[in-house]
């Protein structure tokens, strides 16, 4: 598709000469990717695909990454359990959840297969990609541990989804991070100082560093916040039940912000 490069190039020529028909094209191009805040509108209809999409991916996936160790253990049961809760899925959802994750730990199951059916729907959007990556690492680390063997599944999925090994290790250890601030209120950061665990905790939360800028911490923040932001995923396809996820990893990172900001205050 070139159609809004094409336009906009020539919209941008007659307004500021080459110079804009460069800037009418990049915007057009934006446009024709369906990117950035040029996106175009996803229909109902797609919403209702992408999120049976998504829905299926994660449980299915699940199902494979707690098998991945060799055995499905009863905490992994009962972190999907606690999950399909959150999710407050309605008697028939939970059964298709429960049936997916038995089809994700069943011996004939293929990552590749669910991922390219989930690349086929979902991936032109790279929120909807990273949420994914996000879901499974996180639950994947609620018994405190990521075994070797379901590293290996989740590298195969951020494979597929076009994140590169270095990526799917700094989200791991990002993950690791916000989790240590769930539960916490955004105003408990401020309650007492910080200890040095907790700020690297904090900027690890972040993908940052201590030795980046107060605006480069400000922005890798918002970043994140937009990227977790409910009503955006919602509008993206995802489904409303998985918000709760979205909202969960939103209060982490507040706290975790609020965290550095205060520490950067203080004399």
């Amino acid at each position: 598709m070139m159609f809004g490069k094409l336009i906009a190039g020539s919209l941008g020529f007659m307004a500021a000469g080459p110079f804009g028909a460069v800037l009418g094209m990049y915007v057009g191009h934006q446009f024709d990717r369906g990117l950035g805040g040029f996106a175009r509108p996803v229909s109902i209809a797609e919403q209702a695909r992408i999120s049976e999409a998504f829905f299926e991916t994660v449980f299915s996936l699940l199902g494979n990454v707690a098998k991945a160790d060799g055995r499905v253990s009863s905490i992994e049961v009962s972190q999907a359990e606690s999950l399909m809760a959150k999710m407050n899925l309605d008697p028939i959802a939970r059964r298709r959840a429960i049936d997916l994750f038995k089809e994700g730990s069943g011996a004939n199951f293929s990552v590749d297969d669910v991922m390219q059916r989930f690349m086929l729907v979902c991936g032109r959007n790279n929120n909807l990609k990273q949420q994914l990556l996000n879901c499974l690492i996180s639950l994947g680390m609620a018994d405190g541990d990521l075994h070797i063997n379901e590293q290996d599944v989740l590298r195969k999925v951020a494979s597929h989804l076009g994140f590169s090994s270095a990526l799917f290790d700094k989200f791991i250890q990002m993950i690791k991070a916000q989790s240590q601030f769930r539960g916490s209120g955004s105003g408990s950061a401020g309650q007492s100082r910080p200890s040095q665990d907790q700020l690297t905790d904090a900027y690890q939360a972040l993908g940052v560093s201590a030795s980046n800028s107060s605006g480069e911490i400000k922005k890798a923040y918002r970043k994140l916040m937009s990227q977790n932001h409910p009503d955006k995923l919602i509008g993206q396809g995802m489904p409303e039940d998985m918000i709760s996820l979205a909202t969960q990893k939103t209060q982490e990172i507040q706290v975790a912000y609020d965290l550095i900001v205060k520490q950067r205050k203080e004399p």
